[in-house]
C-alpha cells in the first residue's frame, strides 16, 4: 500500500501557529515546572499515539535529568511507586482532560495539589500537547525520531 503525501503543515500553518508558541513561551514560565509539564506532556501523547510527540517530550525530559525508570513507567503511573502526589495528580487531570471527562472527585484531589493559577496553567499545557498530537496525527510528520533535545526552545 503506498502512503498518501499529507500537507506540510509546519510550513503552511506558521501564522496560525503563533498563538500556540505563545501558549508554550508562557507555560515555560509557569510554576507548575518544566519536568512535570513533560510527564504530562508524553501521558497525553500516548493516549492520542503521538509518535512525534512522544519522542520529542521523552528526549526532552532525558535531557532534564528524567530518569529512564520514572519515563517507562508513565503510562503505568497509578502502580508505579515512584510518583509522588503532585505527579498523580498532575498525570490524572491530563488524562482526564484528555478524555473530556473530569468528573468531581477528580476536580477535588488535584485542586488539592495545585493552586487555582497552576491548574489553569496545567490544564493549557494539556490543551496544548493535545493540538500538537492531533496535528502530528492528522498530517503524519516523516521524520519521527530525528529531533533533537532543545530543538525547539
Amino acid at each position: 500500500m503506498t502512503e498518501i503525501k499529507r500537507l506540510d503543515y509546519s510550513t503552511l500553518g506558521q501564522a496560525a501557529f503563533q498563538p500556540m508558541y505563545a501558549m508554550g513561551s508562557y507555560l515555560k514560565k509557569s510554576s507548575i515546572g518544566a519536568n512535570l509539564q513533560e510527564l504530562v506532556k508524553i501521558r497525553v501523547s500516548q493516549i492520542n499515539g503521538c509518535a512525534y510527540c512522544l519522542d520529542m517530550h521523552w528526549k526532552d525530559a532525558r535531557a532534564m535529568g528524567e530518569t529512564e525508570q520514572r519515563l517507562y513507567g508513565v503510562s503505568a503511573w497509578r502502580e508505579a511507586p515512584y510518583y509522588n502526589e503532585r505527579e498523580r495528580a498532575a498525570l490524572l487531570w491530563a488524562e482526564s482532560v484528555t478524555a473530556s471527562k473530569v468528573p468531581d472527585e477528580v476536580y477535588e484531589a488535584v485542586s488539592k495539589q495545585f493552586s487555582d493559577q497552576e491548574l489553569l496553567d496545567l490544564t493549557m499545557a494539556v490543551n496544548l500537547i493535545n493540538n500538537w498530537n492531533r496535528l502530528n496525527v492528522s498530517f503524519s510528520k516523516d521524520n519521527v525520531g530525528t529531533y533533537q533535545p532543545g530543538q525547539y526552545k
